[in-house]
């Protein structure tokens, strides 16, 4: 299975998903957490807590689409472990990456964005297991399985408990799920995902996510790998103690080019110095 094969069935599949977290009007089916004593209490719209439990809601799914498939499908070991799914192709052993990513709407065209991991670590060190369940080197794609939601209208007391014969009362925190997959360099961004943070940021605008039509979409994961490769936070330059060579992709294409300008500018002695360099050890 190639790469755009998989992008292929993965974005097919997530037009099913919906129907596996909201219900017929739309609303999160999760309402809250219970304890033994069947009190509920209405769950946090912190991302982090909704971001798990969808993880949780949706794995069902990931594993039918797998078995679907015929790929085999490996969780990350730890909670801080790159991807969160990893398939693998049972007849070619192609593996891919799937993070499962969520963010709110800010209104109806713009989110608050999503961090799309590291870009230091394993996403430099493409040979290396620290922090990755594979070598990220040894995957043939990154994708991302995106959910965009709603908060709920209203403030909702996450103080307040109820009895499960009440469970049809308690609000749900987020509703109106959009689903979308996309490889990860055409949703990145050009800023990290949160202050002076090492994630890469994610587009920002609703249209961008599910079409897939980031910052990087045109130039491609080449030129995405190589400004995330050598991106540098203030803090990661005042320890080297350099100056930033670039700090967005304009600034990143500036450098690229004068860099260009500067083969060009010295072609011709570097041709002759290669050229005599090559009679020297003929010699």
């Amino acid at each position: 299975m190639t790469s755009e094969k998989f992008l292929q069935l993965l974005q097919a599949h997530t037009e099913s998903f919906a129907a596996a977290v909201a219900t017929d009007e739309g609303d999160w089916i999760i309402k809250g957490f219970i304890d033994v004593y069947r009190r509920i209490y209405t769950i946090s719209v912190d991302t982090k807590i909704v971001s798990k439990v969808l993880e949780l809601l949706l794995f069902p799914m990931f594993v039918e689409f797998a078995k679907q498939h015929k790929l085999e499908i490996e969780l990350s070991p730890q909670q801080n472990f790159y991807p969160d799914l990893t398939f693998i192709d049972k007849k070619t052993g192609n593996k891919f990456a799937v993070d499962v990513k969520s963010t709110y709407r800010m209104d109806a065209e713009n989110v608050n964005g999503m961090t799309l991991g590291a870009f230091t670590g394993y996403f430099r060190n493409r040979d290396k297991k620290k922090n990755i369940l594979y070598p990220y080197g040894e995957y043939q794609g990154h994708f991302v399985l995106g959910v965009i939601y709603s908060k709920a209208n209203g403030v909702i007391d996450e103080r307040k408990q109820y009895e499960l014969k009440d469970i049809k009362n308690i609000p749900s925190v987020i509703r109106d799920f959009e689903f979308f997959a996309q490889p990860k360099y055409r949703i990145a961004a050009d800023r990290p995902g949160s202050g002076n943070t090492k994630n890469i940021g994610s587009a920002t605008k609703v249209a961008q996510l599910v079409n897939g039509n980031g910052r990087f979409a045109k130039l491609g994961e080449a030129v995405y790998d190589d400004y995330w490769m050598y991106y540098l936070t203030k803090d990661m330059a005042k320890a080297l103690d350099i100056e930033r060579p670039y700090i967005n992709l304009k600034t990143y294409l500036e450098y690229k080019q004068r860099g260009m300008d500067t083969l060009r500018k010295y072609a011709k002695e570097i041709t002759a110095f290669e050229g005599g360099a090559k009679e020297a050890e003929e010699e």
